[in-house]
């Protein structure tokens, strides 16, 4: 198995079933935790020197950052459910500052994602409502994909990048393979990135490949509902299987927060009127 994949697993007693610290991962920036919390139990997050942002991948919760907070918040029981006009339902999230503590109660059977990254302090804990969320599709033909932009790097954060992909069965996305892993000027960013990975239905799975120019990173993943891919630097596609569709949550962060990055060659036709 991949040593970037992190597979879902239920052994830990605190409810966490994902857990991508910079040690694990052998970098600086993203950390990325995954809990289940059954209806009516609590999750106590203490104070850190890391901004945070958490994302309420499914359910309803109450989440109390010290003296602010924000009451059952949440709208989807599925990160691929559809409100009565067929469009997806855009995530309920929380940024808090550093030096914080956090209290979480689950209204309903909660999936909660925890981002977080090296912060300065600079800006104060505050709800990402669905309305704060900008929606827009990407692509075309078989590399169409929808997106929840949660945190981009226009919105108030110090390191953090959150967004939510959505791909329809038989499409790519993260593609043409792009990399964002040393900083030139104007043309790209070094940040590092987390995937986690949902399937519908849940016994699918999908493939990622994380591959270098020199080949000498080249790994490709057979990835299944709820597990997590770490992306260090390469290009790094995610490819359908008929019959699946993939969500996956992305965290990225690095020394600049600026999501610039750059193609491969010999693929970035695919982005032309060429490919019609």
């Amino acid at each position: 198995m991949s040593y970037l994949l992190s597979k879902y697993s239920q052994s830990s007693p605190d409810s966490r079933v994902q857990s991508i610290t910079p040690e694990r991962a052998n970098w600086q920036y993203v950390g990325f935790s995954v809990y289940e919390i059954a209806k009516g139990e609590v999750l106590m997050l203490a104070k850190t020197a890391t901004e945070k942002c958490l994302v309420l991948v499914s359910g309803r919760a109450t989440v109390t950052v010290n003296n602010q907070v924000f009451s059952n918040i949440g709208e989807r029981m599925s990160p691929f459910e559809k409100d009565e006009n067929q469009q997806r339902i855009k995530p309920h999230s929380v940024y808090v500052a550093p030096q914080q503590s956090v209290h979480v109660l689950a209204e309903t059977d909660l999936e909660l994602a925890v981002c977080e990254a090296p912060s300065e302090g600079s800006f104060p804990t505050r709800h990402i409502a669905p309305q704060d969320v900008d929606a827009e599709h990407r692509g075309k033909r078989q590399n169409q994909r929808y997106v929840h932009n949660i945190l981009p790097d226009n919105k108030l954060a110090d390191s953090l990048l959150v967004v939510e992909v959505f791909t329809e069965e038989g499409c790519t996305s993260s593609y043409p393979s792009h990399k964002h892993d040393q900083d030139i000027d104007g043309q790209e960013t070094y940040l590092e990135e987390t995937y986690y990975h949902r399937l519908d239905p849940s016994q699918g799975f999908c493939m990622q490949r994380v591959y270098t120019n020199d080949r000498e990173l080249d790994e490709c993943m057979a990835v299944y509902d709820k597990d997590v891919v770490m992306v260090p630097k390469g290009y790094h596609p995610v490819a359908t299987m008929a019959g699946y569709d993939s969500y996956y949550l992305n965290v990225m962060a690095g020394p600049k927060r600026k999501w610039l990055f750059s193609w491969e060659g010999p693929h970035a036709w695919i982005n032309s009127e060429d490919y019609m």
